[in-house]
């Protein structure tokens, strides 16, 4: 019987050890469907409260791009440059850094995560916005999964 449970268990180890590249390949692309709250700045455009799904493109060089396309993937509305950025700890959980541009302009995403990384994609505004960008404050949203799916919710603060 011991080595019944032996054999059950490096069995079953087994399992996740072969299940774990077909898991991982699926988030190549990070998509991550985000649900805002309030208008957001993304580079040259102002995206309206509502659902989009931000998509890596693979690339091997750097910057990197992000597709943001409509709830339904069926439009493309952006395409953008961002380049690697790092943070100690990563989360579970999508995190946005958002640039608080005053009550007269929407929130600015300035870097977005994906679940589980180190690395992440911090958004490439022209020089002049991001000479504005780093004299405005920050805060991180922390986006959570809803109903067990693929969907990000981030809330934007007031």
């Amino acid at each position: 019987m011991n080595d019944q449970k032996k054999l059950m268990i490096l069995a079953t180890m087994l399992a996740f050890v072969i299940m774990l590249p077909a898991a991982r390949a699926s988030q190549e692309d990070q998509a991550t469907k985000l649900t805002f709250t309030k208008a957001v700045q993304i580079p040259g455009r102002v995206l309206p409260a509502g659902t989009y799904w931000f998509i890596a493109v693979e690339s091997n060089t750097a910057p990197k791009i992000i597709e943001v396309f409509n709830s339904d993937r069926s439009m493309l509305y952006a395409t953008i440059l961002t380049i690697n950025t790092e943070r100690s700890n990563p989360t579970d959980d999508t995190s946005i850094t958002f640039a608080n541009r005053g009550s007269m302009r929407p929130e600015t995403i300035v870097s977005w995560f994906y679940p589980g990384d180190k690395l992440g994609h911090e958004f490439v505004y022209s020089n002049q916005e991001e000479r504005e960008l780093a004299q405005v404050q920050h805060h991180t949203v922390m986006a959570t999964a809803r109903l067990k799916q693929q969907i990000q919710t981030a809330a934007t603060g007031d």
